[in-house]
């Protein structure tokens, strides 16, 4: 697939695998929660020819912007680009139409064009003022919270979003820091993480400065919170026998996504010796991957940010 916005070079992880466990058909209604570079919507509306529709959002500008272009001939009649975060999916689905879908892909965390492009601040690699807004119109940015928040609160989000183990070492340096002068760059958090942690940790693991880069952007775009509640209006949306499909990159995300569809696919919670239902509880989905499909070895060694993309399914029943 060709790009057209300047640098938004994006390779879809999972691409059959996402759209094909979908199942789409000719008149299907579709949702695509994070266009990206559109390789799972366009995939979609090939796979659902001639008139299979599908509902595209993302809060990336540059990916909107991208997408006009990429899906052209597809515009005001099979798809539909909405500039909004998927937190915000139902009432979104409901004015655009798609109430009821037959089909729903998340394809979470950050793509290859705003890792890549260095103004938007996500790379620890690339010197840019520390932004990580997924959505450049609104929001707090990563200078804000490094500069801002105390202590405290910086030490908990690189401990749960980032499972940085020193976590509060690095808070204290931030805070020692910023006391002296503001903290404006990706280049300089970087190396001040550097000289928090100790220098045989360093040596190994990775750049020492992922882990609080991962922690800061899930804490700019509320990722998990996000996830939560998107989640839950997607699965409203399906139909009975309509499937979602989810590209998670990092065990937190991976988990809750885990979590949430056993959920709903947890029957009867009464003890075993109760000769009749007590609870009333029956499933709302079947887990159709349980375990989750990962990216072939050719895959992995063609992309290599597909290395840690796990894809999970679930599908709606019948519960009237």
């Amino acid at each position: 697939m060709s790009n057209s916005v300047p640098n938004f070079n994006h390779e879809t992880v999972l691409l059959m695998e996402t759209v094909m466990s979908l199942q789409p058909h000719p008149g299907g209604f579709y949702i695509d929660c994070t266009l990206g570079g559109g390789g799972h919507t366009l995939e979609i509306l090939r796979q659902s020819e001639p008139d299979g529709r599908v509902l595209c959002l993302d809060q990336d500008t540059d990916a909107l912007e991208n997408a006009e272009k990429v899906l052209k001939g597809f515009l005001g009649t099979r798809a539909t680009l909405v500039h909004a975060n998927f937190r915000n999916l139902g009432a979104v689905a409901e004015e655009h139409g798609f109430a009821a879908v037959q089909g729903i892909v998340f394809d979470l965390g950050v793509s290859s064009p705003q890792f890549d492009r260095a103004q938007r601040g996500f790379s620890y690699r690339l010197d840019a003022p520390l932004d990580m807004r997924m959505d450049m119109t609104a929001g707090i940015s990563a200078g804000d919270i490094v500069n801002e928040w105390d202590e405290g609160q910086l030490a908990d989000i690189f401990f749960r979003f980032g499972e940085e183990k020193f976590s509060r070492r690095i808070a204290s340096k931030i805070v020692e820091t910023r006391a002296q002068h503001y903290i404006g760059t990706t280049a300089e958090l970087a190396e001040l993480v550097k000289t928090a942690i100790p220098a045989a940790t360093r040596r190994t693991g990775g750049h020492p400065a992922k882990r609080v880069f991962q922690a800061l952007r899930i804490a700019v775009n509320d990722e998990l919170g996000a996830l939560a509640a998107g989640l839950e209006q997607a699965f409203e949306r399906l139909t009975t026998g309509g499937r979602m499909a989810v590209i998670s990159f990092h065990s937190l995300e991976d988990r809750m996504v885990k979590q949430q569809f056993a959920n709903w696919a947890q029957g009867c919670t009464c003890p075993p010796d109760f000769p009749v239902c007590q609870c009333g509880r029956t499933a709302r989905a079947k887990v159709v991957t349980r375990k989750p499909i990962v990216p072939s070895a050719t895959e992995q060694e063609r992309n290599s940010r597909s290395q840690s993309a796990k894809l999970r399914v679930v599908e709606k029943l019948d519960t009237n």
